[in-house]
């Protein structure tokens, strides 16, 4: 369960820095219509600390108004259309019950500047969609202002709650209110409740929430894929090798698809990135938002939520493969890359979703450096789980390497190297149990000697899973693609796959080195080879 020292913030707010106050006033100049900021307030300190927020904010803009009300949470605050509007001006459609400052700060403003009629950045068909949607629906987020990931839901909410009259939304912090997050059991953030029932937890884009919420969106989402023209070359999979594949495809002036369950895949969930060259430092969500730009500068048809079915060759005679989809859509296409990636085995014990990007790595290349001079566990005794372990002995203080069998399975040559560290320690015989945290950090784990049975505790900044990485490759069993034993997929020097006109790339292939930088050249590569076999036809 998270506790007050998970959501501990600083919360001291005398007054907006002059900076963002700038910034705030000339956003606020793009209201249209007038909105009304109605406090729900008690005693307390953060009930002061937000009416002085809501008071600072208000006298920027005489379309701004300040007002007293009564809500079951205090302090809250809701944010309504101008008495003009009456009927929207009794419901509050969107609260928030804290003081939007970090992360959230920037839902703050898009509530206000949304409420008051500035254009939301949405296309007009999904507008429609979500004015369309009938019956009740009462979503609560609860964040922490710390988290990266809590503003894409609460934003996606926030729009919903402002198109449609049917849905609120209110965002919580759960710094404040503890009492709901014990009573809840929330053990992480962000964590959706609709009508009083878990809807979701974790990151949320706005075509996922009307997927679930939408009934009908599913079949009118499909029929409009089957209608569309077959693809010179679809590329399934939207990580780095996908969208290299699809600029380099688009690029040739064909015609170019890109079908993806979630842009940007396993980078999304990374937040620091330091060994992408030419680029010192950037954020996986920051990196994957330039991918999509660029893909979408080349006028790439992305189909987004959309995941893979099963793939079958040419049956009838027009020379095109078909990728079948979840939703029941069919895709056609000359050529096909396949770039579905890879996922990383789980250990599923408490606390490794929860701590995911907090202590809990997978990737020691990546995430590695940021433990330097920390204490660290890896967690797995195979080849990549040793290399891990060597290669953090370089820069942390101290390596824990926590097998479950009797003995290391990694090549000789690597144990050899690794037994010569001095500042790491392998310990046999070791089921890990949980991992522990606090204040949204790893702070240890526990492990069981599964000869003594006995329960031990280390302390750790930082514990890296290595017992492997799962392809995505389930949905092609029955393809006729060739796997290898590690069921990934079989490529040539040029991409290819054992069926002609598919290709792959990246960490769903045979290729060794599960890094973005060579994710994209792979993908580079399939669709160069893809090109190749479309004008050999």
């Amino acid at each position: 369960m998270l506790t007050a020292g998970d959501f501990k913030e600083k919360r001291v707010f005398m007054a907006l820095e002059t900076n963002i106050k700038t910034q705030l006033q000339t956003y606020l100049q793009m209201l249209r219509e007038p909105i009304v900021l109605a406090a729900s307030l008690d005693e307390t300190p953060a009930a002061k600390e937000m009416y002085d927020l809501l008071e600072e904010v208000a006298g920027m803009s005489d379309k701004i108004t300040l007002t007293i009300e009564d809500d079951a949470r205090k302090p809250s605050f809701a944010v309504k259309r101008g008495a003009a509007h009456a009927e929207a001006h009794k419901v509050a459609g969107v609260r928030f019950a804290g003081i939007p400052m970090g992360h959230e700060f920037t839902s703050l403003v898009l509530a206000l500047l949304h409420t008051g009629g500035h254009p939301m950045k949405l296309e007009a068909e999904k507008i429609a969609q979500i004015a369309a949607i009938e019956g009740s629906f009462h979503f609560e987020t609860y964040i922490s202002l710390s988290c990266h990931n809590c503003p894409d839901v609460v934003q996606a909410l926030n729009m919903m709650a402002v198109i449609n009259s049917n849905i609120t939304h209110v965002m919580i912090d759960g710094a404040l209110y503890q009492d709901e997050v014990k009573a809840r059991d929330i053990m992480s953030v962000p964590t959706t409740y609709l009508n009083g029932e878990v809807f979701g937890a974790g990151r949320m884009e706005l075509d996922e929430i009307l997927l679930k919420i939408d009934t009908g969106a599913q079949a009118r989402e499909a029929k409009k894929l089957d209608s569309k023209a077959p693809y010179d070359v679809l590329v399934v999979g939207g990580g780095p090798a996908g969208a290299s594949a699809a600029i380099y495809a688009a690029r040739k002036g064909i015609r170019t698809g890109v079908v993806a369950d979630r842009f940007g895949g396993q980078v999304m969930d990374t937040m620091a990135i330091e060994n992408f060259i030419s680029v010192k430092e950037t954020e996986g969500p920051k990196l994957v938002a330039a991918f999509e730009e660029h893909v979408t500068s080349y006028g790439v048809d992305v189909m987004r939520l959309q995941r893979a079915q099963s793939l079958n060759a040419p049956v009838n005679g027009d020379g095109l493969i078909e990728v079948k989809l979840e939703g029941g859509a069919t895709l056609k296409s000359k050529a096909v890359i396949l770039a579905t990636g890879a996922r990383w085995k789980e250990l599923n014990i408490p606390g490794e979703k929860e701590y995911r990007g907090k202590g809990v790595a997978y990737c020691p290349h990546c995430d590695g450096p940021l433990f330097k001079g920390k204490r660290v566990a890896v967690i797995g005794g195979g080849n990549s789980g040793v290399e891990a372990a060597i290669d953090l002995a370089g820069f942390v203080s101290h390596v824990t390497l926590l097998q479950h069998g009797d003995k290391l399975t990694a090549d000789a040559v690597l144990q050899n190297k690794l037994f010569s560290l001095n500042n790491v320690t392998v310990i046999l015989n070791a089921e890990t149990t949980e991992i522990t945290g606090e204040n949204e950090k790893v702070n240890g784990l526990i492990y069981r000697d599964r000869d003594s049975k006995a329960l031990h505790n280390l302390v750790l900044a930082g514990v890296f899973v290595q017992i492997g990485l799962l392809p995505n490759t389930d949905w092609l069993k029955t393809s006729g693609i060739e796997l290898s034993r590690f069921n990934e997929i079989v490529v040539d020097v040029h991409g290819q796959t054992s069926l002609p006109g598919v290709f792959a790339a990246g960490d769903v292939t045979t290729v060794p080195y599960k890094q973005i930088i060579i994710a994209m050249g792979e993908g580079a590569k399939a669709s160069l080879g893809a090109f190749d076999y479309l004008i050999r036809q």
